[in-house]
């Protein structure tokens, strides 16, 4: 009997242990044999009991904390990335807990980027009080909807019309009740001319114009126009404009509107140019007997200036 457990664990595919790891952990936070004396977990406020999990602190049945003391961290960088290999896609959710016990501004970049590559959350906490309470927070939100963070936006009329119209710089919810009470709907706001904004209260030039503004230009800028070549038409769409035909002008304004080849480099010698530029005459006249006006000057000693003489240091 005491052998038929380790040759049935030994059988079980690689997977297997990721789905043990990943039990339904009940109303209690599963903490990893790894983390006893860990001074975070005085401060776990929720019930928590040790079990065998990959992860250091499941906080669900779903998902799995890695905690990191940055001290630890930067003794042995390579200890959190063999972690991040061993945890896999255990848990849907996977988050890296770090603990800024030291200087922290680059260990953090360089956690994050592993993160990132990893799909895994990063959560900083600045003491272990801290820590504990995120793993206690996580524990009690198990079961929450995201709509308990999510922002509230009423779908009436009224509000989503303030909202939209709100965004428009200069104009408060005043003066949204004031067009809505004028006009009355979105529509008429919009086509509303210029001399009908201005009857409003509230309304003067400028706002006039920013609304104005707001319902006539563009989402998106047109952008510059395509240059084109001189010579040639412009391209605005993807095909290709086929030049004017013979039959439409004559040959020398045909040979003149013709696209030209550019000049190929100095090495591309068996390709004929368009522009070809003339050969340049290498044919260099060396006199090797220079003549008697060009055999050089004698200079007589004489007519040099006398050399200084050195004076030796007393």
């Amino acid at each position: 009997m005491s052998d038929a457990g380790p040759s049935r664990t030994a059988a079980q595919a690689p997977g297997a242990a990721a789905a043990k790891a990943a039990k339904p952990s009940g109303s209690h936070v599963i903490v990893s044999t790894r983390q006893k004396g860990n001074p975070v977990l005085e401060h776990v406020k929720h019930t928590w009991e040790y079990g065998d999990i990959v992860a250091d602190y499941q906080v669900g049945a779903t998902t799995g904390v890695l905690y990191l003391s940055l001290k630890y961290h930067h003794l042995h960088p390579q200890y959190i990335l063999n972690r991040f290999e061993k945890l896999g896609r255990t848990y849907d959710l996977r988050i890296l807990l770090i603990l800024c016990d030291t200087e922290h501004q680059n260990s953090i970049k360089e956690l994050t980027k592993a993160c990132l590559l990893n799909q895994i959350t990063v959560m900083v906490a600045w003491s272990a009080e801290e820590a504990g309470y995120y793993l206690g927070t996580y524990k009690k939100f198990e079961f929450r909807s995201h709509q308990l963070i999510k922002e509230r936006v009423d779908a009436d009329y009224t509000s989503l019309l303030r909202a939209a119209l709100t965004t428009i710089r200069g104009v408060n919810k005043t003066d949204v009740m004031t067009l809505r009470t004028n006009f009355g709907s979105f529509k008429n706001i919009a086509h509303a001319t210029t001399e009908d904004l201005q009857l409003c209260p509230g309304f003067g030039p400028t706002k006039v114009r920013r609304l104005r503004e707001a319902f006539n230009k563009p989402f998106y800028s047109s952008g510059q126009k395509p240059l084109g070549v001189p010579g040639q038409t412009a391209l605005t769409g993807l095909g290709t404009v086929d030049p004017p035909g013979p039959e439409n002008v004559s040959g020398e304004e045909a040979q003149r509107q013709a696209p030209t080849r550019h000049s190929s480099p100095e090495w591309d010698i068996d390709i004929p140019t368009a522009n070809a530029r003339p050969d340049t005459d290498l044919d260099l006249d060396l006199e090797l007997n220079p003549s008697d006006d060009d055999a050089p000057m004698e200079v007589d000693l004489a007519d040099r200036p006398p050399t200084p003489k050195k004076r030796r240091p007393n």
